[in-house]
């Protein structure tokens, strides 16, 4: 029965997918160690001088060089809050880095009685170490939870940035879940619990942001009705923006985010109550809420999202790489415009990835991470020798 029911859930995932043509076929790689040491790594960012930027989650920016470990972190990293899920997450350089040497870091505020939110700083990268620091953005997503914090960062081709804030776990209860769905912050637009922001380079509001004038609306709403957006990227072609988003005992989500939207959580979904295991949504559809173009049942604690733009592997060029973390694997999605045609599991059982990049040489990235803090390595993946 449990077969059959995912066996129409995976028929689901592809929808008139079905009737595409598949991707072109895979590459054989191998894997290789890059740096090892790192505890509980969360992003990546590559300079141009070579070097790598990592952040742990307990608050330190790493530098790698030359293919070591510096011993000591970047000094100037803002104050985080490294409890629960929470902490210090991504790192991702200015568009005009090579000018301005700026890098944005995505982090846990910490705030008074245990409480915290996602929060966004700039800073000037020079000599090893942050100057300039500056807060830019604090999200009005204030709770005691440990956990759903979002945090990743994207820039588009205008110089946009946007930032991904989770549910901040609202909504549970210790039997389940709210009852009333449609009344979860995630829905409402006077918070920014569960959305996707956008902001100009310095953190000021972009007046053709959907819901700058709204009453009762915050203005850096870019989507809504976000669960925890755990990647988020830019389709190099298209310039549009794609997030994945972890689900809730099943219903991992590849989503096409568009302007204003609404994705739909806790209102509709793929996913379980936790605690209950009972029905979680309303359905699995609504007008006006936005189906995904792919999504994950049993859950695969989706985490990271690249496209692949290097020459290293021609047959995966434009294709999404998300990365497991529960599920251990980093799965290849072939696309057709906006269709997922075809989905490849790849180091099934290996590692719980965290993060997946396009590196400048070529190669694909991922950064794995220990559920119980042990030290980690980066990997990267480089065509099999013939």
């Amino acid at each position: 029965m449990l077969a059959a029911a995912l066996g129409a859930c995976a028929s689901l995932v592809l929808g008139i997918a079905d009737a595409q043509p598949p991707g072109p076929p895979g590459h054989d790689f191998k894997v290789v160690t890059v740096a090892e040491g790192l505890r509980n790594p969360w992003s990546i960012a590559f300079l141009p001088d070579g070097d790598m930027l990592v952040t742990e989650r307990p608050g330190r920016l790493r530098i790698i060089r030359d293919g070591k470990l510096l011993p000591d972190p970047v000094p100037g990293v803002p104050e985080v809050r490294a409890s629960g899920q929470g902490g210090l997450h991504d790192v991702v350089l200015h568009p005009n880095f090579a000018e301005n040497r700026l890098i944005y870091l995505s982090y846990a505020k910490p705030g008074p009685n245990n409480t915290g939110t996602t929060a966004l700083s700039r800073a000037r990268f020079v000599n090893d170490r942050l100057e300039n620091v500056e807060e830019i953005f604090v999200a009005e997503a204030w709770n005691d939870r440990p956990g759903h914090f979002g945090g990743r960062i994207a820039f588009d081709r205008q110089g946009y940035l946007y930032l991904s804030i989770g549910d901040r776990m609202e909504g549970f209860t210790a039997t389940g879940f709210m009852e009333n769905v449609e009344d979860h912050p995630a829905q409402q637009l006077d918070t920014h619990k569960g959305k996707i922001v956008r902001l100009h380079d310095d953190g000021r509001v972009p007046q053709d942001n959907p819901f700058v004038g709204r009453e009762g609306a915050l203005p850096e709403i870019w989507s809504y009705g976000h669960r925890n957006p755990q990647g988020l990227a830019f389709h190099p072609d298209t310039g549009v923006l794609w997030s994945n988003e972890h689900g809730p005992q099943g219903g991992d989500e590849l989503n096409v985010i568009r302007k204003g939207a609404n994705y739909g959580w806790p209102v509709i979904g793929y996913g379980m109550n936790y605690v209950t295991g009972t029905m979680l949504h309303r359905g699995r559809e609504k007008e006006g809420m936005e189906q995904p173009a792919a999504f994950w049942v049993p859950s695969i604690g989706i985490s990271g999202l690249t496209f692949y733009t290097g020459d290293e592997f021609p047959n995966w060029r434009g294709n999404a790489f998300v990365g497991g973390l529960s599920g251990q694997q980093l799965v290849r999605i072939s696309l057709n415009g906006e269709i997922v045609t075809n989905r490849e599991q790849l180091l099934a059982g290996e590692y719980r990835i965290r993060d997946v990049r396009t590196g400048p040489d070529g190669f694909l990235y991922i950064l794995t991470e220990s559920q119980y803090g042990q030290p980690t390595s980066i990997y990267r993946l480089e065509p099999a020798e013939e």
